[in-house]
């Protein structure tokens, strides 16, 4: 074949066999590594807010990918801008630039209110980004007053930044550390919106301090506004770096660009991936200022895929309809009348979130099995904390669409509650798949 030939359009579905759901999951466990479980359906087609799975099934998507798809599957304008882009320009390598990823940097700056001198490195994931975080801090190194070695970064107890080796040091969970220790040194975990141990902890010593504003594998958890400023007091009167973990968080998630927003801070860092590419794979770093800027100079990080041309198309065209729907006030109109419902469902003792993340608690343990019923009943949640739900659905979220779901929770709670089976669907939490 040469280069001029041209292959037939086809979809995904025309490269494999039809198999149903079953045969597919038995493949699955022959083939794929099974670090995720068992997976719970096998998912076909997406379309706004809905997914269909390898048997016909149609289920209410509440979960997003994890926060991920802010603008549903399938999306027509996004769709059509990959499309485009791949046609036109697949990969070029950090060699070399192009106009989307320039165009997507200057625009995450503006979105951000990054001044002079901020700057943006790109990456595949939420975790890569976290790991540029990580060498970022370990670069704030000397104190500028004495001139000693800043060894020490503080993460907080809950939080969750990924699994690479960098990311799981500061993630804080135990279950997820020990197997893989002896783990980069020097991360020291602080109780969560604890302003007196954040004091206590906080010295010249101190290279960073890594923070998410809303802990969403710990339930939904979000920092208060206080802390969040105390913590940027702090780290400013010290030198150390704020770092904010915003890869579940921002892009829109929360009503906001960025979570951290509310609070009025800013960071000398942020962390970004999840819905910035509506689907498609993109993390980034920002870097705010010139003085953290400079801290990375050439040739001390790098990435072969990261900031290609089809991401950052992607990207920019999830951010431009964003802004053109509306979806950010989509986002906080039909997240607050979710929160507020949820508040008066019997069994939910506690709602948390902004925007469309939410986290509710439960008077039980049984918050896997709530997952599973409501699969049976054609809703997709999760359950980050085994008496949490969590919803992370598209931004673009009807009202009807949340009450359908609000309309089935009481039954799917008082099935999960008498099931007598809490706590075996452990592979159902966001635990083993996140």
């Amino acid at each position: 074949m040469t280069e001029e030939t041209a292959l037939e359009p086809a979809s995904a579905a025309t490269l494999v066999d039809t198999a149903q759901g079953k045969e597919w999951l038995q493949r699955y466990s022959n083939a794929v590594l099974g670090v995720f479980g068992t997976p719970q359906r096998v998912l076909v087609r997406g379309a706004g807010c809905h997914v269909w799975d390898a048997d016909g099934k149609q289920y209410l998507d509440l979960l997003g990918g994890i926060a991920v798809n802010a603008l549903g599957h399938a999306h027509p304008f996004v769709t059509s801008v990959i499309s485009s882009q791949l046609a036109t320009l697949g990969h070029v390598s950090n060699f070399f630039t192009s106009p989307t990823q320039v165009a997507l940097a200057e625009k995450l700056l503006s979105l951000a209110g990054a001044g002079e001198g901020s700057k943006v490195f790109f990456a595949n994931s939420g975790t890569e980004a976290v790991e540029a975080a990580f060498k970022l801090a370990r670069r704030n190194n000397t104190s500028l007053q004495d001139s000693h070695p800043r060894t020490r970064i503080l993460a907080l107890e809950g939080g969750f930044h990924g699994r690479t080796m960098g990311a799981l040091a500061l993630t804080a969970k135990q279950a997820y550390r020990e197997p893989f220790e002896p783990l980069p040194g020097g991360v020291e975990h602080l109780p969560c919106n604890d302003i007196a141990a954040l004091e206590a902890a906080l010295d010249e010593s101190v290279a960073a301090v890594v923070l998410e504003p809303i802990q969403g594998e710990a339930g939904v958890r979000p920092l208060s506004i206080s802390y969040l400023q105390k913590a940027r007091e702090l780290t400013t009167k010290v030198g150390a770096l704020l770092i904010l973990d915003e890869v579940q968080t921002g892009v829109g998630r929360t009503g906001r660009w960025f979570a951290h927003q509310a609070s009025g801070i800013t960071p000398d860092a942020m962390t970004l991936a999840k819905g910035l590419g509506g689907g498609f794979p993109i993390g980034a770093l920002v870097t705010f200022g010139s003085e953290v800027s400079s801290l990375l100079t050439p040739g001390q990080h790098g990435t072969t895929f990261g900031g290609n041309p089809v991401a950052t198309a992607a990207a920019l065209a999830t951010l431009h309809a964003l802004e053109a729907g509306s979806v950010l006030q989509n986002a906080n109109d039909v997240g607050s009348y979710l929160r507020s419902k949820l508040a008066g469902v019997s069994g939910v003792s506690e709602v948390r979130g902004e925007g469309l993340l939410i986290g509710f608690d439960l008077d039980g343990d049984y918050a896997p099995d709530a997952v599973t019923e409501a699969l049976t009943q054609r809703f997709i949640i999760n359950a980050p904390t085994p008496h949490t739900l969590r919803l992370a659905p598209p931004l673009i979220l009807t009202r009807t669409q949340a009450q359908s779901f609000l309309d089935a929770l009481p039954a799917i709670l008082e099935t999960a509650r008498n099931s007598g089976a809490a706590g075996n669907n452990a592979a159902q939490t966001t635990e083993a798949s996140e």
